[in-house]
């Protein structure tokens, strides 16, 4: 043969595999909701009304204190996805736990809780800040988490059940959801600037990185959730400059939580994920329709939450004067809808 037509035939294959390669990674990647019949029809929801926000306990919202993990814990597997180190679980009650170590797990813990309160949907998620796992072997990314006798310190544990029923087919983007143009959603994506939450990832990111956007099936209703709040609570920014759970950062930043406000738009300092998705599109009204809920949530019930999520007295003592500082940003904002121009810097930041 010759060599220019071997060459030729080499290229042809290489082509047809990446091909297959990709039809691969489409099949396993998540459909958009609308692309699934049963979704499509059924009832979508991303919010209820949450009642009494000052009455809650955010560190057990979301599952309630008699839901919190069972000691003891016995290993079931080592979770590969994400960038973080998992594994999964069995407590004593026979439930199942997905568990993460690191930098996220209390993050994770803290706006799960925060978002619970406020009426979103949420996993039943909790923070261990030490424990024994037992039967834990051949270990790869989380033999750093995990001693020589199963002890382990902060994990966060997320409830795996049937029902409702995870979907992990089926998906959602910030720009692609039934949902667009609401208050609920809108409500969601300052929740997610509040929390400084830069890794905003949805269906557009999942065959690369992973989605932090998910589904839920309850009969014919279907839950449109952020299943993972890791990169939570620091700094918001490019690959240099973000951070998480860095409660210095957060409070450093909280004077660009809100920039501004023209044309009846709100100007955001944040910078993440699909930043203009997220950002764009926030009205006053959505604002104000947020702070009915979030503007009832109390220091202590911050404080709490906090702590309940691996949080240290000096953390604490930054992280709630920083999160009040931003709602009262919103507050003014909302009380100043009358006023087109721009709002300087400094008076959002007062």
């Amino acid at each position: 043969m010759h060599p220019t037509s071997a060459v030729k035939l080499n290229v042809r294959a290489l082509a047809i595999l990446l091909a297959v390669c990709a039809r691969a990674l489409a099949t396993d990647a998540p459909r958009l909701y609308s692309e699934v019949p049963a979704v499509r029809q059924g009832k979508a929801v991303l919010w209820h009304d949450p009642g009494a926000v000052e009455t809650k306990e955010l560190q057990y919202c979301s599952g309630r204190r008699s839901r919190a993990p069972h000691p003891s814990f016995t290993f079931v597997k080592e979770d590969d996805a994400g960038t973080n180190p998992k594994i999964q679980v069995r407590d004593g009650a026979g439930r199942n736990w997905a568990v993460k170590f690191g930098p996220e797990a209390s993050p994770d813990t803290f706006a799960t809780g925060l978002a619970c309160i406020l009426g979103y949907y949420v996993e039943p998620t909790y923070y261990i800040a030490d424990g024994i796992i037992l039967g834990a072997h051949d270990l790869k990314r989380t033999k750093h988490a995990i001693g020589a006798n199963g002890q382990f310190h902060g994990g966060r544990f997320q409830l795996r059940a049937k029902h409702p029923e995870f979907l992990k087919d089926v998906d959602w983007s910030w720009s692609q959801n039934p949902f667009v143009g609401t208050h609920p959603l809108n409500g969601l994506k300052i929740l997610m600037m509040l929390t400084s939450n830069w890794d905003s990832k949805d269906i557009r990111d999942a065959v690369e990185r992973g989605s932090n956007t998910a589904v839920y099936r309850d009969g014919r209703r279907y839950f449109f959730f952020v299943d993972d709040w890791g990169a939570a609570m620091g700094a918001w920014g490019n690959l240099a400059t973000r951070s998480k759970w860095n409660a210095g950062d957060y409070g450093e930043q909280t004077k660009e939580f809100v920039r501004g406000i023209k044309d009846g738009e709100i100007e955001w300092g944040y910078h993440g994920a699909h930043t203009a998705d997220v950002t764009r599109g926030i009205h006053i009204n959505d604002v104000r329709w947020l702070l009915r809920y979030l503007g009832r949530v109390t220091d202590e019930q911050l404080a709490a939450g906090l702590r309940a999520s691996g949080a240290s007295n000096k953390e604490v003592s930054i992280y709630v004067p920083s999160i009040r500082l931003r709602i009262q940003q919103l507050q003014r904002i909302a009380r100043s809808a009358s006023a087109p121009k721009m709002i300087s810097k400094a008076a959002t930041a007062r």
